[in-house]
């Protein structure tokens, strides 16, 4: 359905969102189910499924990079995005059980983002100290400051003096 149904030039922002989000989840599950059994995303295309050109939809064959990084965040800048896609491991943010849609897209957003800071199995935080994701570490130019953006969304609000050390990230597959 997806692939019949490219984004089209009068669609919204919203809209357009929805459907790559959509795209990177739905082909990475098909990336997995295909693959099965596996122990992780990593032991595909020599540890680098993202680079992989497959995906087709519409006139075009995409990488699940290109969506997620040249499509998703260098066209819309909203770091929120990093807790919408889901790559298939452990240490990604979950993947929401029903599709995103341009009516829904703020509201998950939001829902997403917050529950994954808040989440102790992916961020240990308190006033003077955090343990996070390693996704601020890869992706700090997208958050800009990764406190401000912690704090905006996180119950325990962090110091100006905090220190902030990353998680090793999970590869495992996430069953």
């Amino acid at each position: 359905m997806l692939a019949n149904n490219a984004p089209q030039s009068d669609w919204g922002r919203s809209k357009t969102m929805a459907y790559w989000i959509n795209a990177y989840n739905a082909f990475t599950v098909k990336l997995i189910v295909d693959n099965y059994p596996l122990g992780s995303i990593t032991d595909l295309e020599g540890g680098k499924p993202w680079s992989k050109r497959w995906i087709k939809l519409g006139d075009q064959t995409y990488t699940l990079d290109q969506i997620e990084k040249e499509i998703l965040l260098k066209k819309y800048k909203d770091a929120r995005v990093h807790f919408a896609v889901n790559c298939a491991a452990k240490s990604c943010p979950a993947l929401l059980n029903q599709a995103w849609t341009a009516s829904n897209l703020e509201s998950n957003f939001e829902r997403q983002t917050k529950k994954f800071i808040n989440n102790s199995q992916f961020n240990e935080i308190s006033p003077k100290s955090a343990k996070v994701s390693q996704l601020f570490n890869w992706y700090a130019n997208d958050f800009g400051d990764v406190k401000t953006f912690i704090n905006k969304y996180s119950d325990t609000q962090l110091k100006s003096n905090a220190k902030i050390d990353f998680m090793e990230y999970n590869w495992k597959l996430n069953e």
